[in-house]
């Protein structure tokens, strides 16, 4: 696709009021795509009052019309997943094995989870004398970041859409092509002008004004914990209900007896992949004090395996970050636990080889750091980035309190020879999902945050409710 120079609003490609552009650049080479509109508050209340227009037809709009409409949009998106991967690489940096097997592909699993959901599911019901209805929320304002740049707009439009809401989408300014095809996808699967809408600009612009416009009823953010007070705290102004999927600093729990090879070289994958920007990676392997250092052996040579290279090229493991701000953020974080005194086993802060023509692209090593403690900053604060910290603990007891002794809780993992045993100790796990021995991804399970991470799910049902509110009527 080509980049649109305008915004999707009402149905059509519209001109920024303001006229000022963003360009969008390839973190592999540095070189331009291509350059997108910049939006501002002018340009957010028009796609505002275009969604609010069109809300009482698409709530009225019979679920299973709904459903059959994002039936097929799941169908474009599959379609053009070709397309899709190829966008995500070359605007994210992400390896295009990647981009086809989880970018192009997850997204098309999620809007047709939504599909069949939208077609079953009780927008009504009896409950003793009353009848209670489950009613779009309204209009949302979606904002979303660019690690999964696809996914996380599906994981938003789609249940949003399901449940009879309009949306204005904000994507992150990194990564807006994707979201433009997005757009394209919505008007050829067939569903109505106004329904949804994109504005691409500036996270402190477009984002601040959708976030505290009067007429958006609910506002789904993911991002930063940072931002996301930000978002609540203008959310909470205007009484707006409000969905935060945060950040994450995961905890992959070896217990003893585990497989430790086989746990250990999925979760080197786990944090690799996406060159680590993933909000629930498990990003800190912990693990029992005899086996701590075949542990930190076995990280540094699976870390080895992650060469950075050029994302187009099928072999390429690891792609570059996605600016050269996110590149200082996860250097620096590396140098401090240097500093903090964790022991650097794989990759570090020095420039990695990159292949020719790659020079000005943003790569990292994939760094493995041995001798972290809970105090060091490594282990407490999200890098986003390639980089495992490996903690030694004396006994389960230890273990979860080191698990636990973060503000987020996101995600995390726990492995061990007998799966009861690592059941009760993920029960346990402040976390608010937890993958037992390396369980595959579930798009009907949900997903989000305890703590600092987050408010609300995402995914398959309960993805549903947080756009739906509730009303009774008493017989």
């Amino acid at each position: 696709m080509k980049a649109h120079d305008g915004m999707f609003i009402g149905g059509a490609w519209r001109e920024a009021r303001s006229g000022e552009t963003i360009e969008v650049l390839n973190p592999a080479d540095g070189s331009v795509l291509a350059t997108v509109p910049a939006g501002g508050p002018e340009d957010v209340d028009a796609a505002v009052k275009a969604a609010r227009a069109a809300l009482p037809g698409w709530a009225a709009t019979p679920p299973a019309e709904r459903a059959a409409l994002l039936g097929a949009l799941r169908d474009v998106l599959e379609a053009r997943a070709g397309e899709i991967a190829d966008l995500v690489t070359a605007e994210l940096g992400s390896p295009v094995t990647l981009s086809r097997k989880v970018h192009a592909a997850v997204p098309v699993l999620v809007c047709g989870s939504y599909a069949e959901l939208a077609a079953g599911f009780a927008f009504e019901e009896r409950v003793g004398n009353s009848r209670v209805l489950r009613e779009p929320v309204g209009v949302v304002g979606a904002i979303t970041p660019w690690n999964y740049p696809l996914h996380q707009i599906v994981a938003k439009a789609a249940p949003a859409l399901a449940a009879g809401c309009t949306m204005v989408l904000k994507p992150a300014e990194d990564t807006p092509l994707v979201a433009q095809l997005f757009a394209e996808a919505v008007r050829e699967a067939g569903i109505p002008a106004g329904v949804f809408n994109l504005v691409t600009g500036l996270g402190p612009v477009a984002g601040q004004a959708l976030a505290e416009h009067e007429d958006v009823d609910l506002v789904s953010f993911t991002g930063s914990t940072a931002v996301g007070r930000k978002i609540g705290a203008l959310a909470g102004g205007g009484v707006k209900r409000v969905a935060l999927e945060l950040g994450g600093k995961s905890a992959n729990v070896i217990l003893p007896g585990a497989d430790l090879t086989k746990a250990v070289k999925i979760g080197v994958a786990n944090v690799m992949s996406n060159s680590g920007q993933t909000c629930s990676a498990w990003t800190r392997m912990l693990v029992d004090a005899e086996r701590y250092e075949e542990a930190v052996r076995l990280a540094a040579e699976a870390a080895a395996k992650y060469v950075p290279g050029d994302p187009r090229e099928e072999g390429t493991r690891l792609g570059p970050v996605v600016n050269a701000k996110q590149r200082e953020r996860v250097t620096g974080y590396i140098e401090l636990g240097e500093k903090e005194g964790a022991r650097i086993v794989a990759g570090g802060a020095t420039p990695p080889e990159v292949p020719e023509g790659h020079e000005a692209g943003h790569y990292v090593s994939a760094t493995v750091l041995a001798d972290v403690t809970p105090a060091m900053t490594v282990a407490r604060e999200e890098i986003f980035g390639p980089v495992l910290s490996v903690l030694k603990y004396e006994d389960a007891e230890e273990a979860l309190r080191i698990a636990n002794g973060t503000e987020y809780g996101l995600a995390g993992a726990v492995w061990s020879d007998d799966e009861e045993e690592a059941v009760a100790f993920a029960r346990r796990m402040e976390s608010g999902q937890v993958d037992v021995n390396g369980g595959r991804f579930n798009p009907l399970a949900p997903f989000g945050g305890y703590k600092r991470s987050g408010v609300g799910r995402e995914l398959g049902s309960h993805g549903l409710e947080e756009y739906l509110q509730t009303k009774s009527l008493q017989f």
